[in-house]
């Protein structure tokens, strides 16, 4: 099982789900746990009987929510101590340290930092990215308006000192190009749809599923990404 770890205060749960859904389409068996402040997973996964925590399949996904760390989630799934989890990838999404440490995400196959560059985003993801204990490797991934090098230097400059080591590729989604009425109109509809999202988008999606399994034909992650 490979897990994989989505850091930082910015909203990034449409996302998570849209690479989820493409690796699951790609035959790969996925959970994808919502450790966040905001749950959004609990309100935009549909769910019968939603309860305090549990874990529910979304087209064809596994996604967890309300759980703290890995004992609960193993003792929920009926596993012991230390049992591997039964997935081929295990998606962390969190927004704080407290979900880095108990899920063990400095030693994830693969570490995204979210941000945009409003100063809470900024600062709370900076803050998290602090308190590391390890170096990691990370990717960096803003959402930005347009996308400027005042603030990539801006970035560079608030995250002087802190124990990352990031990876040459910078992805951006960028804020104005119609995607947030499309990811709107796919919530209000439970379904995780691309075709309606921009280029931009859907390429950095196909980022991220390559970097994540590079064992996946690209040409068949391009048409997933078409049929989605």
């Amino acid at each position: 099982m490979k897990k994989i770890g989505f850091i930082g205060a910015c909203d990034k749960t449409d996302i998570i789900l849209g690479v989820a859904k493409v690796l699951a389409m790609a035959n790969k068996k996925v959970l994808v746990l919502d450790n966040t402040i905001t749950q959004k997973c609990k309100y935009v996964v549909p769910v019968i009987n939603p309860t305090k925590s549990y874990i529910t399949t979304y087209e064809d996904i596994d996604v967890a929510v309300g759980f703290n760390n890995m004992d609960e989630l193993r003792q929920y799934l009926g596993l012991e101590k230390e049992e591997n989890l039964d997935y081929d990838f295990f998606i962390v999404d969190t927004d704080n340290f407290e979900g880095v440490a108990s899920f063990s995400l400095q030693s994830s196959n693969n570490i995204y930092f979210v941000t945009s560059f409003d100063s809470y985003s900024l600062k709370k993801g900076i803050e998290i990215l602090s308190q590391l204990g390890v170096p990691i490797h990370a990717t960096r991934v803003f959402f930005s308006k347009e996308m400027s090098s005042e603030e990539d230097e801006y970035f560079d400059y608030l995250s002087l000192g802190i124990r990352v080591i990031w990876s040459e590729e910078k992805i951006y989604f960028p804020l104005e190009n119609g995607d947030i009425p499309a990811v709107m109109e796919n919530q209000r509809i439970s379904k995780i749809k691309l075709s309606n999202l921009s280029n931009e988008y859907r390429n950095n999606i196909k980022f991220f599923v390559n970097d994540i399994d590079s064992e996946i034909d690209e040409k068949i992650i391009r048409n997933i990404i078409k049929e989605l």
